[in-house]
C-alpha cells in the first residue's frame, strides 16, 4: 500500500501544479483581450494543461479511493477530506467551462481582479485537505 500512497501523493502534486497555473492563464487571456493583444496561444496552453489537470485529478482520485479501501480509514477526518477533494473538482470542473469559453473566442465575463481571486480557491481548498491528512483531528 505504500506504493499506492507514494503515486497517490504524486498524482494529486501533479494536479495540484495545473489547478494552480491554469486560473493564471485564465488571468492572462482576459488581459489580453482587454488590451486587444493576441491570445490564441495563451488558448491552446489552456486546453493542453486542461487535459494534463483532468488526467492527473482522475488518477490521484482513483489512488486516493484505492487507499480508501484498502484500510478503509473510518475516521471522520477522511469523509471531511473527501468533501474538500469533491470541492477541488467542481473547482476543475468551473475552469473547464472558463476554458471552454477561451475557446469561443469570447470575454470569461469575469474581471481580471476576479479571476486573481478566483485563483486562489485551489489553495483555499488544498490547505484544509492537507491538514485533515496530517493532523487526523476526528
Amino acid at each position: 500500500m505504500l506504493w499506492v500512497k507514494t503515486f497517490h501523493i504524486i498524482f494529486v502534486m501533479a494536479w495540484m501544479a495545473g489547478l494552480f497555473y491554469l486560473p493564471r492563464i485564465l488571468v492572462h487571456y482576459q488581459e489580453g483581450l482587454d488590451a486587444n493583444e493576441d491570445v490564441h496561444r495563451l488558448v491552446t496552453m489552456a486546453n493542453k494543461l486542461l487535459r494534463f489537470t483532468w488526467v492527473m485529478a482522475v488518477i490521484g482520485t482513483t489512488l486516493g479511493i484505492w487507499l480508501w479501501l484498502g484500510w478503509f480509514f473510518g475516521g471522520g477526518w477522511v469523509l471531511a477530506k473527501l468533501g474538500f477533494v469533491i470541492g477541488l473538482i467542481i473547482y476543475l470542473m468551473i475552469c473547464q467551462l472558463l476554458v471552454r469559453r477561451m475557446q469561443s473566442g469570447g470575454s470569461l465575463r469575469l474581471s481580471s481582479l476576479q479571476l486573481r481571486l478566483f485563483n486562489e480557491g485551489g489553495l483555499v481548498l488544498l490547505v484544509p485537505i492537507v491538514l485533515l491528512a496530517v493532523f487526523k483531528p476526528f
